[in-house]
């Protein structure tokens, strides 16, 4: 193809990326706006009043919802890397026939309103309460269920890019174990999916209301909606911090999937 045949395209690439852009930025610019107002002028004094220590009891469920959720995001990204990679890994290589019904399960919750699923887990969770306590990590069990669909095909995306059979067998051939093939064959040429994958889990368990309003459990959602009644400025400036947050991480993410492993030495 010529060099005049990639304007374009280029052309076209750009415009499609600059309107994607426009889409995310103006509700961003118009949460920043309505975080600085202050009067009929702008100032930054709401932002000033989350680290007031005067002010410390009003925000102190943010705070806790927040240090509940960050350990419910680690909780459930470790449930998807532990539970359900290994498992796609198996279904490809073990149990090709099954790959069909094993998609079609997974893919189930995203088909179920919340509020089904939380009605279904009600019951189980009385007897998780009895057996391990009612902690606020306990919810990571059923984060684990609702990220399910969206963790399986980032994983899958990256199972299909690579050969895992061929994989598999040249490490077995050289007496690796299952775990070794697994972290250190495997994993590192499903990295892209694998960091996908947690990147959707965080950003589920950062937005996650209903499942947690219903079991009375605290997160960040339920503490924004509880202080918000107080302080209407300080859930729409927590919503933008974990907006930027999870931007931040989907570029660290996209620059990690694209980095090359540095060579190794014979």
């Amino acid at each position: 193809m010529s060099a005049a045949s990639f304007a374009p395209r280029a052309a076209v690439r750009w415009t499609i990326g600059l309107a994607i852009l426009a889409v995310f930025a103006i509700p961003l610019v118009s949460m920043v706006e309505y975080s600085l107002r202050d009067g009929d002028g702008y100032s930054a004094v709401h932002w000033a009043a989350l680290l007031d220590p005067a002010q410390a009891s009003t925000y102190r469920p943010i705070w806790t919802g927040l240090a509940n959720s960050a350990a419910l995001a680690a909780v459930t990204v470790g449930i998807v890397l532990v539970l359900v990679a290994p498992t796609v890994v198996l279904v490809n290589l073990r149990f090709p026939r099954l790959r069909r019904i094993f998609e079609f399960v997974v893919l189930l919750p995203i088909s179920i309103p919340a509020i089904v699923v939380v009605v279904g887990l009600a019951p189980i969770y009385q007897s998780i309460g009895r057996a391990v306590g009612t902690g606020v990590w306990t919810l990571a069990f059923a984060y684990g269920i609702t990220v399910l669909p969206f963790a399986y095909r980032a994983i899958q995306a990256s199972v299909d890019a690579v050969d895992l059979p061929t994989l598999s067998e040249a490490a077995r051939t050289l007496g690796s174990g299952w775990a070794t093939t697994m972290l250190r064959v495997i994993a590192p040429n499903l990295r892209q999916g694998l960091l996908a994958a947690s990147l959707i889990s965080i950003a589920v368990v950062l937005g996650e209301y209903t499942i947690a309003s219903i079991l009375g459990r605290q997160n960040l959602q339920t503490a924004l909606v509880v202080v918000g009644k107080q302080d209407p400025w300080a859930p729409v400036i927590l919503s933008l911090l974990s907006l930027v947050f999870a931007f931040a991480l989907l570029v660290v993410i996209g620059l990690a999937g694209r980095a090359r492993p540095g060579r190794t030495r014979s």
